[in-house]
């Protein structure tokens, strides 16, 4: 019989986030051996992480680190909300995001190559060798699907749980100038509620707005309307659509009767970039 005990299982689960029969296969493989069976257990896992490589992360955390003269936000995906509020997994996100943060990386390409410190063997451990490793032993697919650094005269972050027993799954980043902080973390409120793609209207690609444009021609043909009433109809849907995807045209989630550009009027707000993301989606 195996040389371990049930506190020996259960301290091992709980440091590698492992499942109970993979742990207890591991111990007594390794004869009890608690530093041997963690080997068996990681070198497991890195070889499962191939073959996890084409399954979806639908699930995971998004995380914010406010640095001199900005912040970063990164989405740390994973495919299940067990692992998404694992301590092992929130572990690990704030590692990633400490090292794309001092690494100044603005894309998911300069995050993975941001180093994390040193490595078992030579040379320093990067951020893709950090989520490759720490997969194996939360035995799912784990990665870095999105980052944004954004800097400004000043910053406002929210972060929203959609789950009180999950970590944030919805975050939003502004940078903006003004002085008034309340307001500007109430737009990031609406951020979040309302999901603006745009900051102005004028910001929304050409070819996207030429392909509403004619959606709603042909919407607008096929309910009968007057040929000569069109151009106007027309122009009346657009700015319905402009009032969607940007966000100084939207109504305010505060107050319906005012736009978000005259909240941030009255506010004395000039708000520079955003940057919204909700794990999974």
């Amino acid at each position: 019989m195996a040389n371990f005990n049930i506190a020996d299982l259960k301290a091992l689960r709980e440091q590698l986030g492992t499942g109970m029969t993979d742990t207890k296969n591991a111990l007594v493989e390794a004869e009890g051996d608690v530093e041997k069976a963690t080997e068996i257990l990681r070198l497991k896992g890195a070889k499962g992480n191939a073959k996890r490589a084409d399954r979806s992360t639908s699930e995971g955390l998004i995380a914010v680190a406010e640095t001199d003269g900005g912040v970063t936000m990164i989405e740390l995906a994973c495919e299940t909300d067990f692992v998404a509020k694992n301590e092992k997994f929130v572990a690990l996100a704030d590692r990633v995001l400490q090292a794309v943060a001092a690494a100044g990386a603005s894309t998911v390409e300069e995050a993975i190559a941001a180093p994390v410190g040193p490595s078992t063997g030579s040379g320093q451990a990067t951020v893709a060798a950090l989520i490759d490793d720490q997969a194996a032993t939360l035995g799912e697919k784990v990665e870095l699907r999105r980052v944004a650094a954004l800097s400004g005269d000043s910053v406002a972050v929210y972060l929203h749980k959609t789950s009180k027993d999950l970590p944030p799954q919805i975050g939003v980043v502004v940078s903006y100038s003004g002085p008034d902080a309340e307001t500007a973390r109430a737009v990031a409120q609406h951020i979040a509620m309302f999901d603006p793609q745009y900051l102005t209207r004028d910001e929304v690609p050409a070819d996207i707005v030429e392909k509403e444009r004619e959606i709603v021609t042909e919407i607008s043909r096929n309910e009968g309307k007057p040929e000569a009433a069109l151009p106007k109809i027309v122009e009346g849907r657009l700015t319905a659509f402009f009032k969607q995807v940007a966000l100084l045209e939207q109504d305010y989630a505060r107050d319906s009767k005012v736009q978000v550009k005259k909240v941030l009027e009255d506010a004395g707000l000039t708000v520079t970039g955003f940057a919204r993301f909700k794990a999974g989606a």
